[in-house]
């Protein structure tokens, strides 16, 4: 068994590509060993800016060998009547690499074939690694690829140097003219230029001894966290580290040394968001707090470099985020001394989207259609609401917004705060942009789920009015998230509305637009599309079977509260005996029902008559509907899904002696259209809580 290393040395790749390339690599890697049947303990990819390295230990030094009989024609086919080989024989050995005379005859039940003894494996892997290499560099994808000098070969940045070696052994193969060998560089300052590595298995160790860099992104981490928080709590404080910005650190440095810098104590007068915004965007720091939450006059940031002078390093840095904050106060400043109304009147030189006006366009609908949310789900005060989706895209002209865009509703909330606005509308802007995606948070707050709904609504239905509903993986105008974030926050305060009209109210405030669909089409699409977006939150971030999603759904989705409280019922009745028994039974009365013919399903309504109901089993199904009816209406009304799927149990019975001892289809056409009258009625009332005919047992 030996160990392989190939370190891919490049100028600094961008942070972000680090972790795809990783897997790509390890990916990619797995592939080939098992196709060339070469056995190995273990496989890791990790990376630098400068560098990609794999590293395979236990590799086969040989591939497994095997042996395999392949069938050729029939030897009436492969042999003329004289005994000599025919040109289907001799294709087939020539296409096997076998000469014509090691042929030789396999019988099975079909009768006698040429046939031929392949022999697979048996290559060194040296051999395979040096056909592989190349092939696996060329075939890296990266979110962007370049090309340098007169060379068509492209790849993230340029490469400078491959290192492959096989033990001791250096893999020969050349890729965009750099040849593989056994240097490599280290650290642009800290390493001692170009470095031999005498061996795979002393790869690791040179790389950090004599290259001096920290190879593993989770080691770099480690480094990172452990030495900012002992130089933190040396302050009393603790870092506020952020995830994202901590994996693009560790990603932009071979040896991490962080350290800690001062802020004038002036500028903590700034908001919070924006002080940590000005540190984590632009200069890709991290703020500090002590033990209460206030930040502290310092920030960490990590070098990728031991200073000679570290105090020389450390004014650098305060310097360039004085000037950066030094901007942040100037833009705080000057808004404050700005009034809404000069903001409202700029929102009208805004474009939201061209057909549909400008982002002062916006927010009068916006004040509208949160007033009548509001009302819908019994706000406290919508006459706050009314004023917050009026305000509500007005910071977008500030001067603190233009500079760090991701502020926008942050800082909206933040001026309404200092501009007198009340508690409800500040909040109702912070919080207007949220969720932002599949995991980020909800709105917290009433006034902020109000706004946000009203704001993804109007969103989504002038751009379907437009027609420009997603197809595929495009959905520039974020859809999709719009269409989600809608179903988290009326799950997670429990609002009870019709969604129909919702849209419908939000189409009625749109004045003069050349419309691509109808009120009528636009709406029904509309829904189509949120009802799938239910369907994938369901399968996908909740983890129900996706047939119980689509029974529950057929059952109407309109209310997301009540289409979500009848799935986790389903759910529940699906786990208990009378689940299989009482889908089958109820499956049959409306597949009846829905096969019908468009003749006959026009005279069938669910009114039976009782004078018809001529069979015993007609006569107890119609009397347990009636008995169940009144319970049934009184759990709905209580929204008692879980007691609605247990009356099924008592149903059932009745149901099945009905389809046992009743003949539905009768010669009779008055009793023929009674007996499905009589099923259309128990259809309706159990279509109301899941659509029996999805579900598949």
């Amino acid at each position: 068994m030996a160990d392989f290393i190939l370190e891919i040395g490049t100028e600094e790749i961008p942070s972000r590509f680090l972790s795809g390339m990783e897997e790509e690599l390890v990916q990619a890697w797995k592939k080939v060993l098992h196709e060339h049947v070469l056995e190995y303990e273990s496989l890791a990819a990790v990376s630098t800016p400068r560098r990609a390295v794999v590293s395979i230990k236990g590799l086969a030094e040989m591939q497994r060998e095997s042996e395999e009989i392949v069938l050729g024609p029939p030897l009436r086919v492969a042999f003329a009547a004289d005994g000599s080989p025919t040109k289907a024989a001799e294709g087939f050995a020539r296409t096997q690499g076998v000469r014509l005379e090691d042929l030789f005859t396999e019988k099975n039940d079909k009768g006698e074939y040429l046939a031929a003894r392949i022999r697979k494996g048996g290559r060194s892997a040296g051999e395979i690694l040096a056909e592989v290499c190349p092939q696996i560099i060329s075939g890296m994808s990266f979110p962007k690829r370049m090309r340098w000098g007169s060379s068509p070969f492209q790849y993230a940045r340029p490469i400078h140097w491959i290192v492959a070696l096989l033990d001791a052994a250096v893999i020969p193969f050349s890729v965009a003219d750099i040849a593989s060998g056994r240097h490599t560089w280290g650290h642009r300052v800290h390493s001692e230029g170009r470095i031999e590595v005498p061996s795979a298995q002393a790869y690791f160790q040179v790389i950090a001894e004599k290259g001096a860099v920290v190879l593993c992104g989770k080691e770099r981490r480690k480094i990172i966290c452990e030495q900012g928080d002992r130089l933190a709590a040396a302050l009393g404080g603790r870092v506020l580290w952020n995830d994202d910005l901590l994996t693009e650190v560790q990603g932009l440095c071979e040896h991490p040394v962080p350290i800690i810098g001062d802020i004038q104590p002036k500028y903590l007068e700034l908001p919070r968001e924006v002080l940590l915004t000005s540190m984590e965007t632009h200069q890709k720091c991290f703020g500090l707090e002590d033990e209460h939450g206030k930040l502290l006059p310092h920030f960490l940031t990590v070098l990728n470099i031991e200073p000679k002078n570290m105090q020389t390093v450390k004014q650098g840095w305060e310097r360039v985020l004085t000037a950066r904050l030094e901007d942040a106060r100037f833009f705080w400043e000057t808004d404050l001394a700005v009034p809404f109304d000069a903001w409202l009147a700029a929102l009208d030189d805004v474009i939201f989207l061209a057909p549909l006006g400008s982002m002062g366009d916006k927010t009068r609908r916006l004040e509208q259609l949160a007033h009548f949310i509001a009302t819908k789900i019994n706000h406290p005060q919508p006459e706050q609401m009314k004023r917050a989706g009026r305000l509500s895209k007005s910071d977008l002209v500030s001067g603190m917004v233009g500079e760090f865009a991701s502020l926008q509703g942050i800082m909206g909330g933040i001026y309404a705060g200092k501009k007198g606005e009340s508690d409800w509308v500040a909040w109702a802007l912070r919080e207007q942009y949220m969720p932002a995606g599949p995991d980020t948070p909800a709105p917290t707050t009433l006034c902020g789920g109000v706004l946000s709904m009203s704001d993804k609504l109007d969103t989504l239905v002038g751009c379907f009015g437009l027609n420009m509903i997603p197809t595929g993986a495009a959905d520039p105008y974020a859809l999709r998230r719009a269409a989600l974030g809608i179903i988290r926050i009326a799950l997670q305060f429990n609002w009870r509305f019709d969604l129909a009209e919702f849209i419908a109210k939000a189409q009625s405030l749109y004045g003069e637009v050349n419309w691509k669909l109808s009120a009528e089409e636009s709406l029904q699409k509309l829904l189509e599309f949120v009802n799938l977006r239910l369907k994938n939150y369901f399968t996908s971030q909740k983890g129900y079977d996706v047939v119980l999603v689509e029974a529950a759904l057929g059952a109407g989705a309109t209310d997301i509260w009540a289409a979500n409280a009848r799935l986790e019922a389903l759910a529940q009745f699906a786990k208990g005996p009378e689940f299989e028994a009482s889908v089958l039974t109820f499956k049959r009365a409306a597949n009846i029902v829905r096969k019908l013919s468009a003749a006959d399903a026009a005279k069938i309504n669910g009114a039976f008559k009782q004078e018809l109901l001529v069979e015993p089993a007609d006569k107890a199904l119609a009397a347990k509907l009636a008995e169940l009816a009144p319970r049934f209406e009184a759990l709905w009304r209580e929204d008692n899904f879980s007691a609605l799927f247990g009356l099924l149990s008592e149903l059932r019975p009745v149901v099945d002696a009905f389809f046992d001892q009743v003949m539905v289809m009768s010669d009779d056409p008055a009793v023929r259209e009674n007996r499905l009258n009589l099923l259309k009625c128990l259809v309706d009332r159990l279509g109301s809580l899941a659509d029996f005919s999805a579900l598949q047992i």
